[in-house]
């Protein structure tokens, strides 16, 4: 005879414990202490165990090397470099560690009845099932987060020769040799970072772009940049990886029919992450779904239909960056405390980063967001090869594209592939979310001699471009061209 399920009644039940969860906890006590967090695994979030933190980490180490390496230009002679790959991965799991174990005092801090270790299951809008007890909530937020997701096939192919990018943060000591198959954010830092210590790497993409970037200009000389130094095959038609022992054998087919070869000790799969909303029982619930079964929501108040469901973080498959997460779950959060008074909350402007080098940074409204908004704009532009504080530092690679709404001067967005992209991004974001004209920008000040004056140099190619006068080519006496 099977024992009758444990009952627990809570206001709300947030499923995740991690950065939407952790956030959308918060959020809801402010409202009401029946408050219920249910985490299926280990504590600690995405980000600091497998994310943002250890990847941050080895591109840390790799900018080292690469320091050295450069060094000769400046006349400094350093020698060669010689990469402790142990030295190196242990510092990377010390720190990873460290970080984690913030996130785990974070959680453990909280009243042991705000907490409830399990797989959580619907079992209707209002019920869960967790283990041995059924949690009977009034509002549930799912924040379940993502995993990364393998092309099928290639676990039963590859066996224990292809990995994702949480894999690689259990290394002991560097590899000798990694295919990296997936040309976004998170397989152009690792790829990058891996080739820079000293590991030989080749870069796949299923089509030519290269990162987030979306200007078609911007794509180009990114390839152009990046391609460079790091060893690609973008654009590949057909991407055949095969176990060969106990290597890895890539074969790839061009858009020319051309074919490249290539054996490398692990196949390490950077294709995308998929929300984790299989298996929570979402079938036995009234949620409205997409094609994908992720649940349909309004990112403003992030609800789910009109149902007290609310969602955030991956898990909502809108924008999977760390900051966004934690505002989903405070929007998800704040509306399951207060439900039925559901509020819309405004949103930040877009920011996104990418710590290769030189660095990626998108701010508001992208060039793709512009076209397809249907957008009256015009673009400034800078190149940071004859920049003048870029040379200095023998960082001059890259390009910054602004963009501008032509009925109002308003600024609308930005793309950069170049150096400081992580600090200039901010002041861009910045100007967006408070509705700055390109006019208002200018008139701020430029220190000389920065990076940033070479956005002061497309500001005021935009600033002509929405004055319909001809942009001449704007030059510094004493920087160089962008100076």
């Amino acid at each position: 005879m099977t024992a009758a399920p444990r009952i627990i009644e809570t206001d709300v039940a947030i499923i995740g414990a991690g950065t939407a969860g952790m956030t959308a906890f918060r959020a809801a006590r402010e409202h009401t202490d029946r408050v219920l967090v249910i985490e299926g695994g280990v504590y600690g979030t995405t980000c600091a165990r497998v994310g943002c933190m250890p990847s941050k980490l080895l591109v840390a180490a790799a900018d080292a090397a690469h320091g050295i390496a450069a060094a000769a230009r400046f006349g400094v002679l350093a020698g060669p470099a010689r990469v402790d790959g142990r030295a190196v991965m242990n510092r990377v799991r010390s720190e990873r560690d460290r970080f984690v174990g913030f996130v785990l005092e974070a959680v453990e801090a909280w009243p042991a009845g705000h907490r409830l270790q399990g797989q959580a299951r619907f079992i209707d809008d209002h019920t869960l099932a967790v283990g041995d007890a059924q949690v009977q909530a009034a509002r549930i937020v799912i924040a379940t987060g993502s995993s990364p997701v393998v092309p099928a096939g290639w676990r039963e192919a590859l066996g224990d020769r292809v990995i994702v990018n949480d894999d690689v943060f259990a290394w002991q000591d560097l590899p000798r040799s990694v295919a990296v198959v997936g040309a976004g954010v998170i397989g152009l830092e690792l790829a990058q970072a891996l080739h820079r210590l000293g590991v030989r790497v080749r870069l796949y993409g299923r089509g030519p772009r290269l990162g987030p970037l979306t200007d078609p200009a911007l794509q180009a000389l990114g390839r152009t940049v990046l391609g460079a130094s790091l060893p690609m095959t973008l654009d590949a038609q057909h991407l055949a990886p095969s176990r060969a022992g106990d290597a890895v054998l890539m074969r790839a087919t061009g858009a020319d029919g051309s074919v490249h070869e290539e054996s490398f000790e692990w196949l390490l799969a950077a294709t995308g992450r998929r929300a984790n909303v299989d298996g929570i029982g979402l079938e036995r619930t009234t949620l409205p779904l997409d094609p994908a079964g992720v649940p349909v929501f309004d990112r403003r108040t992030a609800q789910v239909g009109t149902r007290p469901v609310f969602i955030a973080g991956d898990a909502a498959e809108d924008c999977p960056l760390l900051h966004e997460a934690a505002d989903e779950g405070r929007i998800a959060g704040d509306n399951a405390g207060r439900w039925p008074d559901v509020r819309v909350h405004p949103r930040r402007a877009p920011l996104a980063v990418v710590f290769s080098d030189p660095q990626i940074a998108l701010a508001g409204a992208s060039h793709a967001d512009l076209l397809r908004a249907g957008t009256h704009f015009q673009t400034g532009r800078v190149s940071f090869e004859d920049q003048g504080r870029s040379r200095v530092m023998g960082r001059n690679q890259g390009a910054l594209h602004v963009y501008g709404e032509v009925e109002t001067g308003r600024f609308l967005g930005a793309e950069m592939l170049g150096p400081a992209a992580e600090h200039i991004g901010h002041l861009l974001a910045w100007s967006v979310q408070r509705g700055d004209t390109v006019q208002h920008m200018l008139d701020s000040p430029f220190y000389h001699p920065v990076v940033e004056e070479g956005l002061r140099t497309a500001l005021r190619e935009l600033h002509r471009a929405l004055r319909m006068g001809p942009p001449p080519v704007p030059r510094c006496m004493d920087c160089g061209p962008g100076g």
